[in-house]
């Protein structure tokens, strides 16, 4: 008589561990240690919206700072096209030198607000307006409101003197610049800025005899300083342009300017 094998009776919980070994799990029974041990993915939805608000925020800082940098730029800019306009007439003014400077010629020293002196003042911009208004009809830009100096010139030496006054921190100035001609045109335009002019002379070389100025004038906008012809200069001959000036010696990175540095408690 063959004896039969006891099994151990089957429980509820033998059954699970049984069907969660045939799923492929690690055969923990459902609870909070199983839902604890089973895998999660890396990133969740809430991770991702952090990310995404983060992305936008500095994407949107970025923006902000290069919207201020710009207005700060043309703000900048504009201030000095104000200063450039409101400087340049009061210098060309011919009112008078600056304290120490060269002697004047003759009339310089006029009082302001002489019916004379307003009738030119007043004839020099009709002048200028419809100098404008004939290059407007051309569909041009003038040459003095042009990014660039006009070619029709090229100069070919130049001459400087200057006298320094320390005392005051201005200087006066004579410049000869030999100029030979391009194309015939009856404008000088050169750079300058923030300065008097006293005195402007053209003549042929040689001595062969002066051109008459007909009139002269500052445009800040572009910071140069034009003079007007009674007739154009001739082709393939060359000129020399003499300007007597004076001017500030500046105490900021501006053209002549000074500055200082202190050495065992003294300034020199």
């Amino acid at each position: 008589m063959a004896l039969e094998e006891k099994r151990p009776p089957v429980t509820p919980m033998m059954i699970e561990e049984e069907a969660a070994l045939r799923n492929g799990s690690r055969g923990l029974t459902p609870g909070p240690w199983a839902e604890a041990a089973g895998p999660r993915p890396r990133t969740t939805e809430r991770h991702i919206a952090v990310h995404k608000r983060l992305v936008l925020g500095f994407a949107v800082s970025i923006l902000a700072l290069l919207a201020v940098t710009m207005i700060a730029v043309l703000l900048s800019v504009r201030f000095e096209e104000c200063g450039a306009a409101a400087d340049g007439p009061a210098r060309a003014s011919g009112n008078g030198s600056l304290p120490g400077a060269a002697p004047q010629p003759p009339g310089a020293g006029k009082a302001p607000g002489r019916p004379e002196e307003e009738a030119r003042g007043g004839e020099a911009v009709e002048e200028e307006e419809e100098e404008e208004e004939e290059w407007q009809r051309r569909q041009e830009l003038p040459p003095w409101a042009r990014p660039r100096l006009p070619g029709h010139l090229r100069p070919l030496h130049y001459n400087l003197m200057l006298s320094a006054f320390m005392e005051n921190f201005t200087f006066s100035g004579e410049v000869n610049v030999q100029l030979e001609v391009r194309n015939a045109s009856r404008y000088i335009v050169l750079h300058a800025h923030r300065m008097h002019i006293e005195a402007v002379r053209v003549a042929e070389d040689k001595l062969a005899g002066g051109v008459r100025v007909a009139r002269t004038f500052f445009y800040p906008q572009t910071q140069v300083f034009v003079v007007v012809l009674n007739r154009s200069l001739e082709v393939q001959k060359s000129y020399n342009l003499k300007i007597i000036y004076n001017a500030l010696i500046e105490n900021e990175l501006l053209g002549f300017f000074r500055s200082s540095y202190v050495l065992h408690g003294e300034r020199r």
